[in-house]
């Protein structure tokens, strides 16, 4: 191919590449970059910029309220990323089953994750409200009193884990459900008519086959447990005594209500480094349990 050819095949895609390019570049390249440029300076997003260096981040390394958001999160994520996996891979066996009105049940279990996190996380306020929400009722039905939910220190990220789970655990469902789908049937029969157990189809053949989708979900799952946020925001405020404080809503208050700009910039790009290793770890490490044969 000729230089002049390949020269106008390049302007050619460029052509077509370009609205996707500039919305990428207008909405995601340009302020991220602004954003680590912002994270060296002090503003308050109406005065002048001013430069601070490193300040922000000296600041944010000995900021024990930033650890304990930090520490939240984490928590967050232990509690979530594997109940939001194992209910969803239930899920999805259940609705990959041969059952009347499975288009229903599909749909049922997909409706709150295409809801409002702000719907889902007051939904789920009331649930759990101690004074007379569903969820303490029915335990009282069985002699059991609740909890203080999302006003007892102790409970308040549960709460949250228990509302993020309920929303996500379609979505994972329905990736899932796709793999699931994509497994050979022949595989399974010939398992089943050598005798082997549901369990041992599962452990054996299921999962080795469905393991780039449960990569997938982990994946999604991680970064999107990472800037947990409208359900705190909605259900606790990062209370009670911040119990339930998480970084993205550190972020928010900082720039919003406290007008530090460069110090929430600051734990922006330090979360973004914190996502970025634990997705690159996992890239790495999915080479010892995903196959893709």
């Amino acid at each position: 191919m000729s230089a002049q050819r390949r020269w106008r095949n390049a302007g050619v895609a460029a052509i077509f590449l370009a609205p996707s390019l500039v919305t990428l570049l207008a909405f995601w390249i340009g302020p991220m970059i602004g954003t680590v440029w912002v994270s060296f300076q002090d503003w308050n997003l109406i005065g002048v910029p001013s430069f601070v260096g490193l300040d922000n981040y000296a600041e944010l390394a000995k900021d024990a309220d930033f650890h304990a958001a930090l520490l939240h999160t984490l928590l967050y994520l232990a509690g979530y990323l594997p109940l939001v996996l194992i209910l969803g891979l239930a899920v999805a066996l259940l609705l990959n089953a041969k059952l009347p009105a499975m288009t229903l049940y599909r749909a049922m279990f997909f409706l709150p994750v295409v809801s409002s996190w702000v719907a889902i996380s007051l939904l789920w306020k009331w649930l759990l409200n101690p004074a007379g929400g569903l969820v303490d009722k029915a335990l009282g039905l069985v002699g059991i009193d609740g909890p203080g939910w999302w006003t007892d220190p102790t409970w308040a990220m549960p709460s949250v884990v228990l509302a993020s789970v309920w929303k996500d655990v379609g979505f994972v469902a329905v990736i899932l459900l796709a793999g699931l789908q994509a497994i050979p049937k022949d595989l399974l029969e010939a398992a089943d008519l050598d005798g082997a157990s549901a369990w041992r189809r599962l452990r054996s053949i299921t999962l080795p086959l469905l393991s780039p989708s449960l990569f997938f979900v982990t994946v999604i799952s991680l970064i999107n447990g990472f800037q947990v946020f409208d359900q705190v925001w909605v259900m606790t405020g990062g209370g009670p005594g911040g119990a339930s404080s998480v970084v993205v809503e550190q972020i928010v208050r900082y720039a919003f209500s406290y007008g530090r700009v460069g110090y929430a910039s600051a734990m922006s790009i330090v979360l973004f480094a914190i996502i970025l290793v634990v997705t690159v770890a996992q890239l790495r490490l999915q080479r010892r349990w995903v196959q893709y044969d």
